[in-house]
């Protein structure tokens, strides 16, 4: 084993005959190499102890007028309790001697290792990476790569101080010194050891940039409660969360060793830790794929259909929406656990979008099929256009999360364009009406409407009209084009909503005025390829 040399053997001989698996030495002793930590454990097992055997023949052939560093062997030999042989109320417990090869074999057979309570073990071998594989396998999910996540036990961290703290006064014997930062950690060696396997058994890379995540919880019911002397001795670093089943999380017990004192936390917990009757057990084995998301633009041409499901007080007022519409559709064909739903500003249930469509865009969670040809989108396209003749969309794609943000970006400042319908209870003429053509950047005071004050802060608002162009119908009836600030209330505008909107169709015509329809008609210009 070339990559641990002579001041390892004291460590190896240590940690090998407190319970500690032949990978988790690896950790302690800071090799590097990812290749070794793959070898079968029964050849890493044989390595150690042949590492052990070889230094001990070249100990015992050494002339006797050398005189060496005290042998680790000897300093573990029985002794009465002094300063430096701490026991288990205050520190670092004795180790039994290895005093010959028969011994370390006896001391080394394989049990559950103390530190990492197995992982390190039974879950690098062939038959678990096969279950995960079969467990992705059954999931039916598309990806090209994959990145491999853990969620170890937190009494892991309060093991590994342990340990560390074992070998640290064993290197400060020596006159030596290991940083906890020196040691590898546990996750890393684990997904050094896994992810070729897995990469083999699956067929695609592991890569961390990967959407498609496999993760396993390990659990280790059994020294559940080794954590729970820290909430006594560091209680401010263990807060209730609400998402949180225990208080006893990762990060918490983490941060309280940090706070502890070397002499608290060896008052509470063995050094070595104490070897564990039974492995971690896999809580789960999950899949996720990253979310994908699908933009186009919708015309609505119904009077009678909400962007958005309408539920008031748990109750539904109407059967359907665009929303709904649209994306029964991408579940179905993506296989997606949900979705969200976003769209470049809304338009209420009664009035219709025309024009070049309503840019929106869908984030499908968790999809299990992820690729789709261009064809394919327009096909998906024609389905749901022939679904219903209340909605019709175009320009279907797949796009980035990037671009669903600048969908979103400057909605303030885009121009809208409007084309209302007009009553008015007194009679008039095309004459009285013309003079709305020759009003420009016409200034408003809107205070949140009445309609929508019970969602919205009460504010005053200030908006403009650009143009306004009219269109003669009857004596009681006109249609008026508009183009407006983006966030203009047109209904309030054309009614006054009781003086809140100031001024107002009807102050200008100096009548009571309402309106009966109201399209929405985005221009072609506004959002030509928006996401691309």
């Amino acid at each position: 084993m070339s990559s641990l040399t002579e001041k390892d053997r004291p460590i190896v001989q240590l940690l090998l005959n407190s319970g500690t698996c032949p990978r988790c030495i690896l950790r302690f002793c800071c090799v590097g190499s990812q290749a070794l930590y793959r070898h079968p454990y029964k050849d890493l097992m044989k390595d150690l102890k042949e590492f052990l055997k070889n230094n001990q023949e070249k100990e015992d052939t050494v002339c006797s007028d050398v005189v060496d560093p005290p042998c680790k062997r000897i300093r573990l030999e029985p002794t009465e309790e002094g300063p430096d042989d701490l026991n288990h109320n205050g520190a670092l417990q004795q180790i039994p001697s290895v005093n010959d090869e028969n011994t370390a074999t006896e001391n080394s057979a394989v049990k559950v290792c103390n530190v990492c309570l197995g992982i390190l073990q039974e879950f690098c071998e062939v038959d678990f990476v096969k279950k995960v594989c079969q467990k992705v396998n059954s999931s039916d999910y598309q990806f090209t790569s994959f990145v491999f996540s853990v969620s170890l036990p937190p009494q892991l961290s309060v093991r590994e101080r342990a340990a560390w703290l074992l070998v640290k006064q064993e290197m400060g014997n020596l006159g030596l010194s290991l940083a906890k930062d020196d040691i590898v950690q546990l996750k890393e060696a684990y997904k050094w050891i896994i992810h070729p396997q897995l990469s083999e058994e699956l067929g695609v890379p592991a890569d961390g940039k990967s959407l498609f995540e496999v993760s396993v919880v390990f659990a280790h019911p059994e020294t559940d409660e080794e954590c729970h002397f820290l909430a006594t001795a560091c209680p401010d670093c263990f807060k209730p969360a609400k998402n949180k089943q225990s208080v006893f999380t990762r990060m918490a017990v983490i941060k309280a060793l940090e706070k502890i004192k070397e002499e608290d936390f060896l008052k509470h917990f063995p050094c070595p830790p104490s070897s564990p009757q039974n492995l971690c057990v896999a809580l789960e084995i999950q899949c996720n794929n990253g979310a994908v998301f699908v933009a186009g633009r919708y015309n609505k041409y119904s009077r009678n259909l909400p962007q958005t499901p309408w539920i008031i007080d748990g109750e539904r007022k109407l059967e359907s929406s665009v929303e709904e519409l649209i994306s029964e559709h991408l579940m179905a064909e993506f296989k997606a656990d949900s979705f969200n739903f976003s769209s470049s500003g809304r338009e209420d249930v009664d009035v219709r979008t025309l024009g070049n469509g309503r840019p929106f865009a869908i984030e499908l969670v968790n999809p299990r099929r992820i690729h789709f040809t261009a064809e394919e989108m327009k096909g998906l396209q024609q389905t749901i256009n022939n679904s219903s003749d209340k909605i019709q969309v175009r320009d279907l794609q797949l796009v980035t999360r990037e671009a669903i943000g600048r969908m979103k970006e400057g909605e303030e400042e885009k121009t809208k364009t409007y084309s209302a319908l007009i009553w008015t209870d007194k009679a008039i003429q095309k004459e009285d009406i013309a003079f709305l053509d020759d009003i420009k950047e016409l200034k408003l005071d809107q205070k949140t409407p009445l309609r929508v004050l019970h969602r919205r802060p009460l504010a005053v608002r200030c908006r403009i009209i650009h143009t306004m162009k009219s269109e003669y119908i009857d004596e009681h009836h006109f249609r008026l084009h508009l183009k407006t600030q983006a966030g203009t209330y047109i209904k309030e505008f054309v009614h006054g909503d009781f003086g809140r909107t100031k001024p107002n169709i009807g102050s200008l015509l100096n009548r009571t005025t309402d309106i009966l329809e109201l399209d929405v008609e985005v221009s072609c210009l506004l959002f030509i390829f928006l996401w691309n």
